[in-house]
């Protein structure tokens, strides 16, 4: 006989399983409509791939895995999809999730499948593959997606041990009992597949011995596999996976580890059936046995039931009485949850829906105060202190419920079970594993933006640092050639002191040398303020009228000169930039000499007329003024473009384009080769990239016209 090992604590609710277990495994049918949320499994919820007004066969996948941690979604039978929306689900915060809906045809045609015909000499991989794209996650708990599982390389170097769990100790629930007891050979079938991926020691079917006629059963299913059927006292929650891998092995799985960490893989009835059945057959995961009873149903039983099945419906199977019901339970009295109405669908963990009556299952009475009697403690099957995590949930010390391994509890109720004062212990310990859970993503968020914005603060510095020395670079490089050209005795000046020597003696000639002091030696802000004070003196002597029309003769001087720099830019294929400003500065102009011109007009007419001025002569043609000659130019050129072909002026549209390209390159290569400031070279590049484009606009339109005289 094989040694059997206890737990610590645990209790011994009544176990109420005789009711469902009288008859056979029934069909539920097909419901009108299916309803299937896209996270029936621990993990990322799956994505859609149908549409709404899709036709879908059953077995198709529409719902495809998003991540390592997720499964697909299959339709569990043909039909049409009618909605991907919100819709309530069992949970219990009541929450509602996305769903796919479909609109049963009641045909249930299959859409075409095959399994793995050799599959007992198929290579692990594909096993794998076959199981998760099957979509099936942990039938008998949370719903743990079994490839992910299965897959997981244990610490200690190999599993030892292949458990299959068929303790099922609720009170009430017998899916995993009548599973055991008719479709044992399939679960036998599954367990094969599962020992060829996980490659154990020894195989471990664990019963606890109130089910007789499903060990009778397991027993002859297992005659000559070296599988072991494993009998132990009923104790609840002995059901649990790390209380029943102690119960088998006398191993314990340490906090915060998983059974693979002990040499152990431990795997639900259930989930067994529904591997066979994606290997051997193709089938994907779109059904499972559900109990259904409670005092408030006339036919209890077990139902293999459609995925997104609605609760109502399944229930009508079994006669339910609205009237004696006062709430409907998904899962036991102890783990299970109160449904938010009865048309949450079935989901891959849906195990059994309780409909008891008042008196079967009385509301909880009032919590009374925690006496400190220390029984919660005795009950618990993880060796955790109840009272002190109730302590520390009520206080929100989230740091102390962690030290207390908050998340080592499996939920199981024995604590709340055995606590002679009534106090929902474990629904405390559910919100504060829901708050910490909060917490921690918000914390992992703020490392994550944390570590974003310090990467893009090195990287800003980085990029500054390396402009600076390219900077200092160019300086070093145009100081060294400033004193290699003085040591050398070179006549070639620096380009751009020649450039500021240049400006300074235009000023110089145009200002003229009025002084004893030379104008290309005084102080240019000293003669700007010797010009101001010049014109406020003969402001000061001139009659309003006087000044009116000197304002209206500067003004028109301004835009006679603005007129002729903004035709010179145009003629020299000056930047866009330079352009725009000058026509700015025009257009603010005109309303201001506008208004000049209304001034002087409403002036009362001079009581003597002024004497003529005599005309000056012409200047020589070599004297004119280089803005009117600009001027001139650009009234010739429009004047030649009017007589061109479209032909022609795309040409020299291009032409044109490809000399200011040109221009602006060397002007880029000599400010680069003379070290200019940033600014000018950045103000270069933005000019060059701009012409690029219009460059290319300007061949494009050359080359069609081109094309289409050809044709």
């Amino acid at each position: 006989m094989r040694k059997i090992w206890d737990f610590h604590g645990g209790v011994h609710p009544p176990e109420n399983k005789h009711q469902s277990l009288a008859r056979p495994i029934k069909s539920a049918g097909i419901a009108p409509e299916l309803v299937l949320p896209l996270n029936q499994h621990i993990g990322a919820p799956a994505e859609p791939i149908v549409d709404v007004g899709q036709r879908v066969l059953k077995g198709e996948c529409i719902a495809k895995p998003d991540g390592i941690i997720s499964v697909p979604v299959h339709a569990p039978t043909s039909g049409t999809v009618t909605a991907i929306e919100e819709r309530s689900v069992a949970h219990p915060s009541g929450l509602t999730t996305t769903c796919i809906v479909i609109e049963t045809d009641g045909e249930d045609h299959w859409t075409e499948h095959s399994g793995i015909p050799d599959y007992a000499n198929a290579d692990r991989g594909t096993l794998l593959a076959c199981i998760r794209n099957a979509g099936i996650a942990g039938m008998g708990g949370a719903g743990f997606p079994t490839a992910v599982k299965l897959g997981v390389n244990p610490k200690a170097g190999r599993i030892d041990f292949l458990i299959l769990n068929g303790t099922e100790c609720e009170p009430y629930i017998t899916a995993d009992h009548v599973l055991m007891r008719e479709r044992a050979e399939e679960i036998v079938a599954g367990t094969e597949i599962l020992r060829q991926l996980v490659n154990p020691r020894e195989v471990l079917l664990g019963i606890e011995d109130n089910k007789p006629d499903a060990i009778e059963a397991l027993r002859r299913a297992c005659e000559g596999t070296g599988m072991e059927v494993v009998v132990f006292p009923t104790k609840y929650p002995s059901g649990g996976e790390k209380q029943l891998i102690e119960i088998l092995t006398g191993r314990q799985v340490p906090s915060g580890g998983l059974p693979a960490d002990v040499g152990v893989v431990c795997q639900n009835m259930g989930t067994a059936v529904a591997v066979y059945q994606a290997v051997a057959h193709g089938e994907p995961l779109i059904s499972r046995i559900t109990t259904v009873t409670g005092e408030a149903v006339a036919r209890p039983g077990n139902f293999d039931v459609l995925l997104g099945t609605p609760m109502s419906f399944l229930l009508e199977q079994s006669g339910f009485s609205a009237g004696r019901d006062q709430r409907l339970v998904m899962g036991g009295p102890m783990m299970g949850f109160t449904v938010p109405d009865a048309d949450v669908p079935i989901i891959k963990t849906t195990n059994c829906i309780l409909a008891p009556t008042a008196e079967e299952l009385p509301a909880p009475p009032p919590a009374q105060a925690c006496i400190r009697c220390g029984l919660c403690a005795e009950a618990c099957p993880a060796s955790l202190l109840p009272q002190q995590l109730y302590w520390f949930s009520r206080g929100k010390e989230y740091e102390k419920l962690e030290a207390h391994n908050l998340f080592d509890c499996i939920e199981c109720g024995a604590c709340s079970y055995a606590c002679p004062s009534n106090i929902p212990l474990v629904q405390y310990y559910r919100a504060s594993k829901a708050e910490l859970t909060q917490l921690r993503r918000d914390q992992a968020k703020s490392e994550h933006s944390k570590t974003r914005f310090e990467a893009r603060q090195e990287r800003l510095q980085r990029e500054a640092e390396e402009k600076e020395a390219q900077r200092q670079a160019r300086k070093q490089a145009a100081e060294a050639r400033a004193r290699e050209a003085a040591e050398t005795g070179s006549a070639e000046q620096d380009p751009i002191q020649a450039a500021i020597e240049r400006a300074k003696a235009k000023k110089a000639a145009a200002a003229g040398d009025d002084s004893q002091q030379p104008a290309a030696d005084m102080d240019p802000a000293q003669q700007a303020i010797e010009r101001a004070g010049a014109a406020r003196s003969t402001d000061a002597n001139q009659s309003p009228a006087e000044k009116a029309r000197a304002n209206l003769e500067r003004l028109e001087q301004r835009l006679q000169k603005s007129e002729a720099k903004l035709a010179a830019s145009r003629e020299a294929g000056a930047e866009d930039s330079i352009i725009e400003a000058l026509q700015t500065g025009i257009e603010k102009l005109r309303p201001k000499l506008e208004a000049a011109r209304a001034e002087v007009a409403a002036l009362p007419a001079k009581s003597e007329p002024e004497p003529a001025a005599e005309p000056a002569a012409a200047p020589p043609e070599r004297e004119l003024d280089a803005a009117q000659l600009a001027i001139e130019r650009a009234r010739q050129a429009r004047a030649d473009s009017a007589n061109q072909t479209p032909e022609e002026k795309a040409r020299a549209n291009l032409e044109r384009l490809q000399q200011r390209l040109e221009k602006s390159e060397t002007k880029l290569a000599a400010s680069r080769e003379a070290g200019a400031e940033d600014t000018i070279i950045e103000a270069l590049e933005a000019a060059i990239d701009k012409l690029r484009p219009k460059l290319e606009a300007a061949r494009r339109e050359v080359d069609e016209l081109n094309t289409g005289q050809e044709a």
